[in-house]
């Protein structure tokens, strides 16, 4: 038999390498949360938390918040009323039952009489009138503050200086006073005379073409946001100037210039 092989002995074990260590890795920046955005409103806007508008102010209009705490834009109903008895016979004639109502069907403008419109009391028309008034407060309110700040004479005392001679911003006019009124009615009353005569119920608040050269309306949504922001301008004039002359009649104060400042400082 033959001798059994020795053993090989065993080799030995090599050290593992260390391991190297791995880079560690920056922390990825902090995401900024993106801005929220604002709710929209389940309902349509109202001029004070939580009130409910008026089922005839549906949002629809431009500014419509919901504010008609008279009821003055209420859809115009008519009561229909039966003939009364009218028998001279008897010593009494009952007056006749109402038999319904009528309302009219839709806003109408006609060149007929001098209120152009069917209904009175019409929220177009109401519309219309607020646009027209606050347009001309806020000619009237900017010309107040500017006039006084370059002339220094408030425009409540801006009359009395016009009866001494007729002046724009310190500029002499080559007018007298009566001569400029007379202007400014011609003026004045050919302008309302061709508001009047247009029919188009759009037409008649934003008549465009030369009073928007830039073309700013062209977009339906600019458009939409320009209307807004008019009419928000248009209503703070109003309160404005309502103020201005407050102040003028019930004040010591005719300068809102110097109410103004009294009030900063």
């Amino acid at each position: 038999k033959r001798a059994a092989a020795p053993k090989r002995a065993a080799a030995p074990k090599r050290a593992a390498a260390p391991k190297k260590a791995l880079p560690k890795k920056k922390a990825a920046p902090a995401r900024k949360p993106a801005p929220r955005k604002p709710k929209k409103a389940d309902g349509p806007l109202v001029w004070f938390p939580n009130a409910t508008a008026p089922e005839w102010l549906d949002g629809s209009m431009v500014g419509d918040r919901g504010f008609d705490p008279l009821g003055l834009g209420k859809p115009v109903q008519y009561l229909q009323i039966e003939l009364d008895n009218l028998d001279q016979n008897k010593d009494f004639n009952p007056a006749g039952a109402i038999l319904g109502t009528l309302t009219p069907d839709a806003t109408t403008v006609s060149e007929e009489s001098l209120q152009p419109y069917n209904e009175v009391f019409d929220i177009q028309r109401f519309r219309e009138c607020e646009l027209i008034h606050g347009r001309w407060c806020m000619l009237a309110t900017l010309g107040a503050l500017v006039a006084e700040l370059t002339t220094g004479v408030s425009w409540v005392d801006a009359g009395k200086i016009e009866l001494e001679g007729s002046q724009y911003l310190g500029f002499q006019i080559p007018f007298d006073l009566t001569t400029l009124v007379i202007l400014e009615v011609l003026l004045m009353g050919y302008i309302e005379v061709a508001r009047n005569g247009t029919k188009d119920l759009e037409a008649r608040c934003y008549p465009g073409g030369p009073f928007d050269p830039l073309n700013l309306a062209e977009d339906p949504e600019k458009a939409f946001e320009l209307k807004t922001a008019e009419i928000k301008h248009c209503r703070l004039a109003m309160v404005a100037f309502f103020g201005f002359s407050w102040q003028a009649l019930f004040t010591d104060s005719t300068s809102p210039v110097n109410d103004l400042k009294a009030f900063l400082g």
